[in-house]
């Protein structure tokens, strides 16, 4: 996306980020994207309680996962976070990737 419109999607820097998590390397792993950091206790949450709903067959579910204010606050985080990494202005422009 950078190279086409010159601008950091939300997931920019994930795939580093990721790399830097699997290293231990929290920090690195933040600086490259603090969305996607954030919110991985939120996924790793939603699929351990889907692999426990597949070995033990139930169907436990988690009320805020279902809810609409639930998707569409967390889409709107991702919007404000998307426009905010792009700002110019300091403290903005330290939620873009670091190289």
């Amino acid at each position: 996306m950078r190279t086409i419109t010159g601008f950091h999607c939300p997931g920019c820097g994930s795939q580093r980020a990721l790399h830097q998590l699997f290293h231990l390397k929290f920090l690195s792993a933040f600086r490259l994207n603090p969305f996607m950091v954030l919110s991985l206790p939120i996924i790793l949450y939603a699929l351990g309680l889907r692999v426990y709903n597949y070995v033990n067959e139930t169907q436990y579910r988690v009320w805020f996962f279902y809810n609409s204010w639930f998707i569409y606050g967390y889409f709107g985080i991702a919007v404000i976070y998307w426009v905010l990494r792009n700002l110019p202005y300091y403290p903005f422009y330290l939620l873009a990737p670091t190289e």
